[in-house]
């Protein structure tokens, strides 16, 4: 068999959509959040220092797309953007105390989600994330 005999492309993407559904469902519903806003508000809290730039290159997005998401969590009051004290052309981002209620608030939600995949995929899950990762460096190569 081939990937395209197993039409893997498709395979892929509907399971990725249907997973990004019901994620983003359950954390709007926990903290009015997308699964991508939790990921830039994740990424902030284990950060020391974080910038836009940043977050950008740890979740591989645009600059453009995290300050988007940036701009939506600090009207929500998740975020706060503050001077930098050695840089001051930079703005440092930090989590206020709603976005560390956020945060967790999608704790459960994640659980719940994560659990779903260990049943869906039940055994070896290394071996799977392994995959999963050399399509990612495959494709991020060109």
């Amino acid at each position: 068999m081939t990937a395209s005999s197993l039409r893997l492309y498709a395979r892929l993407q509907s399971a990725a959509h249907a997973l990004k559904k019901t994620a983003d469902r359950a954390l709007m519903d926990a903290a009015g959040v997308t699964t991508a806003q939790a990921a830039v508000l994740a990424v902030v809290d284990g950060a020391e220092r974080p910038t836009q730039k940043t977050v950008a290159d740890a979740l591989g997005l645009n600059e453009s797309a995290v300050t988007g998401m940036a701009n939506r969590l600090t009207a929500l009051g998740y975020l706060a953007r503050e001077q930098d004290p050695d840089d001051r052309r930079a703005r440092r981002l930090r989590l206020t105390t709603q976005g560390e209620k956020a945060l967790k608030r999608i704790a459960a939600p994640f659980g719940r989600i994560n659990g779903r995949l260990d049943d869906a995929l039940g055994g070896d899950l290394d071996a799977f994330a392994a995959s999963l990762n050399r399509i990612r460096d495959a494709f991020e190569r060109g």
